[in-house]
Order: C-alpha cells, then structure tokens, then sequence
C-alpha cells in the first residue's frame, strides 16, 4: 500500500498511533469517518484511487473495533475495477464487513461471477477467497456449479485449483448438496494425481469431506491416495525439497492423506495396493526410530504429527498385528518422555489400541509405566488419560492391582474426575470379579474414600449383586455392619447397611457384638444426621428387623411412637412412621411375615453404571467393559429345550425372574426397593458393551453418508465384515454417520429371539417422520417370524429411541433380514437400509457329550449330513485361547479332553427351530506347520452344516 502512494491513508494510521488517550482517537476516528461520509455523499465523482483509499481507511477504523454502516457500496462498485490494488481492497472489505445476509449479496455475486469468467488467475483467486470467507446459502445456488469447473478445468494454473478446492470445501459445508452425486466424484478423485502438491494438499481435504458423505462414490480415492503417500514417504529427499519442512517431507499432505484412508477399510481386494499401504506404515514406523535430523522443536512436532496420525490408520485398519504392536511400543517409548503433549497422546492412542485383540497383549505390557505415570505425572490431563489407560487394559490378571491403584488415587485424585474414576473402579470391581467378598469390599471401601462422588446407579448395583448371591449375603452383613461403626460414616454407606441388614442381618445376629438391638442401635444413630429420603429407608430397615427379631420390636414401636416421628414436618416420613407403626400391632406374625419377606432376587440385567460413563465422558471416549450380564445360552430354564416356545410365550415371560431370566431389557437396571431418583434413558450413547477377546468396534466400515441410496442395503466386504463380528456377540454399533446411530443388543433362547435397536439422534437437530421397518426378502418370509413394536417418530437432539423385535425362527435360514430406517433432518427426507445381524448359529444351544458319545454321533452324521472347508489362517494360529473363544461365542460347547490330537477343537450342540430341533457337531483341526485349518461340520440336516460351516470358515 505504500507503494501505491495511499498517503492519507498512511498519515491517518500514524496520527490515530500519536494519540494519548481514547477519547483523543475518538474525536479523531469521529473527523475522519465525518469527512470519508461527506467524500461519498459529495457530488464530486471520486475515482478508483480516492475510493480505494476511504474504503482502506474505514476498513482499518473497524478493525480498531468501530462500528461502520457505510461505505459498503463503494467497496461493491471497486469489484469493477480493472486494478488489482482497487479490486483486492474491495473484496478484502466485503469479505469482512459484509455478511451472508447483506442486500449487497446479489451485486457481490454478479461481481465474483465476472471475476471467475476472466483468464486473470489473480482476480479469480481474489474472487475465490472472497466466496469462501463468505459462504452465504444464496453464493451456493449462484457459484455452486462453477466452481466445480474451475476446479477440473485443464487450461487454469496450479493456485486457481487450490484455491477452488477450498472453496469448494467451505461451501460443502454450509450446502452438503452443492456438488451433485456422481457428476465430478471421478474427476476430482484424479487430481489426487496433479504434479502440483499445493493442489493435492487442498484436494485431500475435499475429498476426505466428500467421503465422508458418499463414501461409495470415492472408494477410488483409496489406490490414489496409498500411491501418493507411499511416494511421499520413499522417494528421495531432494525430490521433494521444495515441501520439505525442518527435514520431514510434506507432513500436512502426508497427515490428510492419512487421514482420508481412515474414511475406508483397508485395500483388501487389491493386493498392490494393501502392499503399498503396509510398506509406507512401516517406513514411517521406521523413521520414527532414526535420530533426529535437528534439534529444532519444529522437526519433531512435523515428525510426531505424521507417526501418530498413521498409528490412527492402524489402529482403524485392525488387520495387521505386526505394525498394532509396533505401534503399541513405540506409543510406549513416549510415555516416558519429557513432553507432555507426548505422553498425553501416546495414551491416548494406547487407549484405542487396548480394544483390538490383537495389541491389547502389548498394551498391558506398559502396566508399570502408566501406575507410575498415576502417582508422579504433574498435568492432571495426563493423570486423566492413565486412568483411562489403566481402565482400557484392565483384566483378569491385572484387575486386582489396578482397582487398588486407582483407589490408592482416589484419594488425591481431582475433584473433576472423581465421579468418572469412581465409575470405572465399580466397572471393573463387578467385571473381573474373581469372587464377590472381593467385589463387596471394593464397592464399600469406595463408598468411604469418595462417597460424595459415588452415584446411586453404583450402590443399586451392589445391592443387587449382594441379594442375588445367596454366597455372599453373610459377608456383605458383616462387612457393612464393621463399616458403619466408624465415626464419620457417609451416607451412602449408611442407605447400602440399612439395606443390607435390613435383608440378611439375621446372619450376623448370633454373634453378641452384632446382636438384633446392637444392630438397631448402630443403624439409629445415624439416622439424625441423614437426609430424608434416607431416613424413609431406614425406616423400612426397622420395619424389616420387626419381622426378623420379634424381641428387638418394642423398642421400634417405641421409636416410631415418638413425636418426632408421628408428628414429622415431612409427610413422607410421618406417613411412614403412622403406617409401620399401625402394621407392626395389628398384624398378625403371619401377615407380617408375608409383606416383610425377604426381596427376591432382580433380574440380571445391564448395569447403569456403563450408561452413566458413557454420558459422562462420551461414547466414543470410553473403551467398553461388558457387565456380567444374562446370556441366552446359560439362563434356559430347566426343560426349557424339549420344544419350541412361541413368540408370544416369549412376550410374555420376558420379564419373569428367577432362572429363565429375562430375554431382554431396554430399560435400566432394575433397582432396590428404596428412594430412586430416576435415571434418564434418553441419553445419546453407545449402550453396548464388548468382549475385550473380541474388543475391535463394529463401527460403520466406510463413514456413511447421511443420506443413503434407497434402492437396497449397504453392502460391499467391509459391511459383510462387519456383520460377521456379530457372530460372536450380541450387542454393538451397527451403523453410524453424523446424522445417526444405530445400535442392537440381542438375546435368544432355543427357537426364539429378542433384538433391542437403538436408533440415536447425534445431529443439533430435530430428527422428524422416523419410520422403521423390518423386511424379508425371498424365502425369509417362510423361514422367520418377526414382530415388531412401533416406535416415537420423533427424535430430539442428543436423545435415542428403542424398538424392540421378536423373531422367531421357523426353519434353518441363510439370508439377512433388511431393517429400513427413514426420517427427516431439516426439511430432507434420509433413508438408511442395513442388514440384521441375525445368523442361523444365534438359535444355538450347546450340549455336553461324552467322548464316547460324540463320536458315535460323529459317525452316524456322515455323508451329505457333512461339510467340509480346508483354508489359510487369518490371525495367529498358536492363540488357542482366541480360537476357543470364538468357538463358544459362536454358539455351541466346546468340548474338553474329547479328540485323540489334544490341539483339535469340537464342539456339540443343538439349533432350534420351530420345525424341529437339529443336532450339530464341529470339529476344527489346526495344523500350526502349514498355517491352515480344516474345518468340519455334521448335522443332522444337511442345509444347516453348509450354513455353519459357511459362516465360520472365514474367522480363524
């Protein structure tokens, strides 16, 4: 600008920096804004120069924080000159002064729309950065289809295109719709190819947005994209000089190409390619190890950037076990290091790499660091992220030694996280539970170091547990009895004893230090200096211990008669203490004994307290840790498997207790007969938990689009992959983009099947017109039988619908029911159509053979009754363990000491189906030298073993 001889422009800056006051620049902004106003209202026709320089001048009066109504004009009419310096002030003051919903917007279009159709790439570029810094809905429908040109066009320069794609990347995101489905995927995919890396910088980022939306109309992007990011990272230095910074080759292309290949499974299809893409994680793995090339803080950053973003694309690959545990332990060389952004992120990503089977190994390895990181780490961030760490590598082996680390940490542990910390040491208290005292111990030694932090949901839930343990109740009374005898006793503490006794104090009672009266008298001390909702349960304590000690009564009644009781300020305990009151002298034993019985055992459901996490940390931040929860296969009743039960016998006994159990519930655990504060269950998160054995996610393969091709389901290997992960469990994420999610949690029993589905709503909007329906294509209308309730049609922001559908199967099946999920989000109508995960295996039962036996059976069901597979091994065949788990998810018993080869697997059991019930007998034969497996399958009807053998041949 000094260049241009803006002499004015220049004296007014130095006199508004020569002022010693506020007001003395006010008078002086209040002459020159005076003076630009009468320039402009002036009958004298100001030229580009003069023009130019006022607009620059109240450009620079806004940007002190002064307001400016005018002037707009005169910066739309410079737009027309054929000056780059008067042109580039004019978009420079719309693109900051003028708003998306100016009068002007009509005037600056016809402006840009000039500018774009000229051969100046300069004013082009100038117009470019104006539409994006703007972006207003009417700049979409106006410029949407010529940028797209611009941005394929053969004849413009290399920054025209870098900038188009920009731009085109912020109007995606204002118009999600502002490039038509299949018109440029192609084209715009090719320039992932251009010479130029400033274009395929800006590309990526286009690209890796569009996927995001349609990822099956840019599935071409994944060969481009492991070619370019493996010539970046093998190619010699020299080559590519000019994007080398501080010694680390293009680092932001390498980082969004990265980025864009997690959009995408990994290339399985194309060998080349998954070759190309393996070989390139390595080489970054490598150069992560290689001295640094500088000191410079710069160098590091570049070079960390790039390593962690491609432990991102491992870990969301989860196919490859060598680079998972290369990762792992390069994570773990940070997680001593002296940064502490390092340490923080290696965490993190050690986090995510804790859920896959096959790194969570390596991940426990690093057990020692992270404690001590608990104990000595300074940034409470850091601290933070241990405890997810410590939470996300935790099991059977290491529970013990990690619940007592976290509780030794409790005590200093910050206040913002002591809830969280409190849930996920009951989580893991109840999970890895070796025997329940254990379990009772560490919920009770909670209660006492953090009991304003721990929440309702977590004493239910020992509650529950202590009642539905018959082994247990007796330690649980004496413990809590020790407990409440300390001097300060917080009141959780208190309402857990005051149950407990309540119930099971009578075990403890022989013994004169825990006499009927003792009892009484300990739990009433406490009651002064409780709240009222937990005097009301203490009160229904004294009312039990009436009925379980008949000799302690009169001194009861003698309680409830006092004026402090009959005469409360609270109606609740006054109504209370009336009707107790009244009971304990009218009734007769045997009455009373029938209303004050002991409670029955509740139902095995899921626990709240994973929920509650989730809320409170977000779904997607929590490593999940599968509850002890009711499986099918261990719950049937006795004689429950001498025939098939009906779907509305099923409806019915759903929710029965006792050993049937219930199929399943959506609504939240059951809770202890005392004051509940309800717990909301509306909220947006992923409700199921997984198997750590079988812990990668079954997220959706490909970041789905919000709006879906109604023409049929999502299909392709990575869906089908999905759907297989359900072979070996009931509960997971079955579909999800930014619109929706959509989870199931099923259970079944012989012929019989329930199938929760949660369908959450994540965008800030109101999700209208929700339908959902289920189809049976082909022959399934004649192999299944479905019921299914309805549901709200409406979904508000953040908050999640349940349906539920009973299946019954009717005869042996191999195709997949289709769920059609349609709604509306802002006024677009949206269609999502998935496949259920519902097998043939799920309607298994396993059964116990003798050796003997199973192979008379084994004999018996040869000839067509067999199939047979002979095939490679996927994952590692020396993990028996992984092997035999996958065996017992899939359904039937494996059974032990059976075959003559000790390291051959075979397993019994029954599929059901309302036509009849078919027994199955698997025998899986590794042989270790050759990496294969020959897989066996006999049943007694011949279709079933081709469906089993079908479905299994493809997870070892």
């Amino acid at each position: 600008m000094k260049g241009e001889g803006m002499r004015g422009l220049a004296v007014f800056i130095s006199d508004i920096r020569n002022c010693k006051s506020k007001e003395q620049e006010r008078k002086r902004i209040n002459k020159e804004l005076a003076n630009i106003r009468s320039k402009f209202k002036g009958d004298k026709q100001l030229d580009g120069y003069q023009k130019k320089k006022y607009v620059c001048k109240l450009l620079f009066i806004f940007l002190l924080g002064n307001d400016i109504d005018f002037g707009h004009m005169e910066a739309v009419n410079l737009l027309s000159s054929s000056k780059y310096s008067e042109k580039q002030i004019g978009y420079l003051f719309i693109s900051v002064l003028v708003s998306a919903s100016s009068d002007l917007i009509k005037l600056i279009v016809q402006g840009i729309k000039n500018d774009l159709a000229t051969r100046n790439p300069v004013f082009v570029n100038l117009a470019l950065t104006c539409i994006a810094n703007i972006a207003s809905q009417e700049m979409v429908e106006a410029l949407g289809q010529d940028i797209p040109r611009l941005l394929v066009a053969a004849d413009v320069t290399d920054s025209v295109k870098q900038n188009a794609a920009l731009c085109m990347l912020k109007l995606l995101r204002v118009s999600p719709t502002v490039i038509p489905h299949g018109e440029w995927s192609s084209r715009i995919v090719q320039l992932l190819n251009d010479k130029h890396l400033g274009v395929v910088t800006a590309t990526c980022s286009l690209i890796q947005a569009l996927a995001e939306r349609h990822p099956e109309e840019y599935t071409g992007c994944v060969a481009l994209a492991v070619n370019r990011l493996s010539r970046i990272v093998t190619s010699p230095f020299a080559d590519l000089q000019d994007y080398t910074y501080y010694f680390v080759p293009a680092p932001w292309l390498t980082v969004k190409l990265l980025r864009l290949l997690q959009c995408y499974p990994p290339p399985s299809e194309d060998i080349t390619a998954k070759g190309r893409l393996i070989e390139a994680l390595e080489a970054i793995l490598n150069r992560s190890q290689e001295p640094p090339k500088t000191k410079k803080v710069q160098h590091s950053n570049a070079k960390n950037a790039v390593l962690f973003e491609a432990i991102n694309l491992i870990i969301q690959m989860d196919s490859e076990p060598n680079l998972q545990v290369r990762a792992c332990n390069q994570l773990g060389q940070f997680l001593s290091n002296r940064e502490t952004n390092l340490r923080y992120l290696a965490m993190e990503g050690m986090c995510k790499l804790a859920r896959s089977e096959f790194s969570s190994d390596a991940v426990r390895k690093h057990q020692e660091t992270v404690l001590l990181a608990l104990k000595t780490e300074r940034d409470v961030s850091v601290r933070q992220r241990a405890v997810d760490l410590l939470y996300a590598m935790c099991d059977r082996s290491n529970a013990e030694t990690i619940v007592q680390e976290m509780l030794a940490y409790l005590e200093s542990a910050d206040y913002a996280i002591r809830e969280e910390l409190v849930l996920k040491v009951a989580i893991l208290a109840e999970k890895f539970a070796v025997d329940y005292s254990w379990y009772v111990d560490t919920i009770l030694n909670l209660i006492r170091l953090a009991g304003d932090f721990v929440s309702e949901e977590v004493w239910y839930r020992v509650v529950q547990i202590i009642i539905n343990r018959d082994d247990i109740q007796g330690y649980a009374a004496k413990t809590v009895f020790e407990a409440l005898q300390a001097p300060a006793c917080h009141e959780n503490m208190v309402k857990v004893g005051g149950y407990v006794l309540g119930e099971f104090g009578n075990l403890i009672a022989g013994d004169a230090r825990s006499s009927p009266m003792v009892q009484f008298q300990l739990l009433h001390s406490k009651y002064p200096f409780c709240s009222q909702a937990t005097k009301g349960l203490l009160l229904s304590t004294y009312m039990k211990f009436i009925n379980l000690f008949p000799e302690i009564s009169p001194a009861i009644r003698e309680m409830l008669q006092h004026d402090t009781q009959l005469r409360n300020s609270d109606p609740e305990l006054q109504q209370r203490s009336l009707e107790y009151l009244k009971l304990s002298t009218v009734a007769n034993r045997d009455v009373l004994a029938t209303v004050l019985e002991e409670m029955p055992p509740f139902p095995e459901r899921e626990s709240t307290i994973l929920a509650k996490l989730k809320k409170k940390k977000g779904a997607a931040a929590v490593v999940e840790k599968e509850l002890p929860d009711v499986q099918a296969k261990e719950t049937t009743a006795p004689g429950a498997r001498n025939g098939p039960v009906t779907i509305a016998q099923l409806a019915a006994g759903g929710e029965q207790r006792g050993a049937e159990g219930s199929l399943i519930s959506v609504t939240a655990s059951a809770q202890p007969a005392a004051p509940v504060v309800p717990v909301s269950d509306g909220i947006l998160v992923d409700t199921f938990a997984t198997q750590q054995q079988l812990a990668a996610p079954v997220a959706a393969p490909v970041a789905p689009s919000a709006s879906l091709p109604v023409n049929g389901p999502l299909t392709g290997p990575s869906v089908e992959e999905s759907l297989k992960r359900f072979l070996f469990r009931n509960n997971g994420i079955l579909f999800e983009n930014e619109l929706v999610q959509v989870g199931v949690k099923s259970e079944f029993r012989n012929n019989l099947g329930r199938l929760g589905f949660f369908i959450g709503n994540k965008s800030p909007g109101q999700l209208v017109n929700v339908k959902s329906d289920i189809h049976l294509p082909g022959s399934l209308g004649s192999q299944l039988r479905v019921q299914v309730k309805p549901i709200e049609s409406t979904i508000e922001a953040g908050a999640q619908i349940q349906q539920l559908v009973n299946v019954e199967c009717l005869e042996e099946f191999n195709d997949y029911p289709l769920i059609d999920i349609q709604f509306v989000y802002a006024g677009t109508p949206q269609h999502v159509t998935l496949k259920l995960p519902l097998f043939l295996s799920k309607f298994f039962s396993p059964t116990d053979l003798s050796s003997q036996d199973f192979f008379s059976r084994w004999k018996a069901l040869g000839g067509a009754q067999e199939r047979q597979k002979i095939f490679s091994a996927k994952f590692p065949i020396e993990d028996i363990e992984s092997s035999k788990t996958k065996l017992n998810g899939f359904g039937p018993k494996v059974l032990e000491d059976i075959d003559p080869n000790p390291e051959n697997f075979v397993c019994a059991g029954i599929v059901h189906t309302t036509s009849g019930q078919i027994g199955c007998l698997i025998r899986l034969e590794p042989n270790k030298q050759a990496k294969m497996y020959r897989l066996t399958v006999r049943a007694s009807k011949e279709t079933v073993s081709g469906v089993l053998c079908d479905l299994l041949a493809d997870q070892f």
